[in-house]
């Protein structure tokens, strides 16, 4: 709709850097494709960035996710354990490697919950020949996707441990969490999906930075990050002959993009600070109304506030989330629920979830506020006021 664009959106990107300069240069020395100086820039600077030895550009999250999964060593018929509350990218992403995801609960931060995910595997599964098996199907349990929801780091000190006892890959996906680092515990000092076998981060229109589309993979481990490089440049052997061993895939990032990425990426430590402002502005001034909540935030991480979370006490509020929605958006709001469950939805329906109870209630209750970086104060208060004045 035509008034879309006079609201106040949930999460659009700021360009204001170096973009334009950059993206210049690509057109004007014709390197647009997926050669060109600033595919590798990008990966050098988001590596250094982020803590890690190698990062690999693709084309999106989601194929930095398919093809991290198969390098983790995801095999058809294999299961993948995963919350069921997330984006439904990393659940396809099993999915394209012919696996099957177990869903599991949610904690209080919106991630999937460590305790039920370390009794699900002490209790359903059994570990012979090398590999976690699943009591109720059989099947080996070859990796676990830990996401990192609204840039909230998941807590992973006791988890990844038995993971790696119990020959389960941790593949993080990093997609929302660019600028959260571990401040407490085991991996303190670490960015997220810096403590897995491999992570994957987003570069989406509405991610902390930009490139229209992108992804990234990032891991410690040259092997793995060699393969990556390879089986997102169509696992070429001879690329001038075009032999291939291995079917790969046409996944890697645009010098285009890239030339934007290196621009935003400039511009990430402003952005961190406004996230911050922002975050601390809507917490302050509904703190003392007693039906709404600014979600919280893990204490034991460093966060990036991508996206800013209304809990919704509908008994004293008197509307529900759905009412709100609709209330803020005649008033130019953008707001958005939570993802709904993905155990729940169509094509995924006959999958195991495990105990999911927390997912639910957060879902049922809770409202994606505007957070953009470049959201101003005035639109902060509106957007405030129209939530005080039900």
């Amino acid at each position: 709709p035509s008034h879309f664009f006079t609201m106040i959106p949930l999460s659009v990107p700021s360009i204001k850097g170096n973009e334009w300069q950059y993206v210049k240069e690509c057109i004007d020395t014709e390197w647009v494709s997926s050669a060109g100086k600033y595919v590798e820039l990008f990966e050098e600077k988001i590596a250094e960035y982020t803590g890690v030895k190698f990062a690999v550009a693709c084309m999106n999250g989601t194929s930095a996710l398919q093809v991290s999964l198969r390098l983790a060593g995801v095999q058809p018929g294999n299961e993948v354990i995963v919350p069921t509350l997330t984006f439904i990218a990393p659940v396809n992403a099993i999915v394209y490697n012919c696996a099957k995801p177990i869903f599991m609960d949610t904690d209080e931060y919106f991630n999937i919950d460590a305790e039920k995910t370390i009794e699900f595997i002490n209790k359903e599964t059994v570990f012979k020949d090398g590999f976690t098996c699943n009591k109720k199907t059989g099947k080996r349990i070859t990796a676990i996707v830990p996401v990192h929801v609204w840039g909230n780091a998941a807590w992973q000190d006791e988890l990844v441990p038995l993971c790696e006892e119990r020959n389960i890959a941790v593949v993080e996906d990093a997609s929302e969490s660019l600028g959260t680092f571990y401040k407490e515990g085991r991996f303190k000092g670490k960015h997220t999906g810096t403590v897995g076998k491999l992570g994957c981060l987003s570069f989406n229109g509405n991610k902390i930075i930009t490139t229209g589309g992108g992804g990234m993979i990032i891991s410690n481990d040259q092997k793995l990050a060699d393969k990556a490089r390879y089986l997102t440049t169509q696992a070429k052997d001879d690329p001038v002959r075009y032999i291939h061993d291995e079917i790969g895939y046409n996944y890697r990032l645009t010098n285009i993009l890239a030339a934007l990425g290196v621009a935003q990426l400039e511009q990430l430590p402003g952005f961190l600070e406004r996230k911050r402002e922002i975050f601390f502005k809507y917490q302050t001034a509904l703190h003392d109304v007693d039906d709404l909540t600014i979600a919280d935030v893990p204490g034991y991480a460093e966060n990036n506030h991508w996206m800013i979370l209304l809990q919704i006490d509908k008994k004293i509020y008197g509307e529900d989330r759905e009412e709100l929605m609709h209330r803020l958006s005649e008033n130019k709001i953008q707001t958005r629920p939570a993802w709904a469950n993905i155990h729940l939805q169509k094509p995924y329906r006959n999958c195991q979830s495990y105990k999911v109870e927390k997912a639910e209630e957060l879902v049922a209750n809770c409202l994606c506020l505007p957070s953009s970086s470049n959201l101003t104060d005035d639109k902060i208060n509106n957007v405030i006021s129209q939530l005080a004045n039900k």
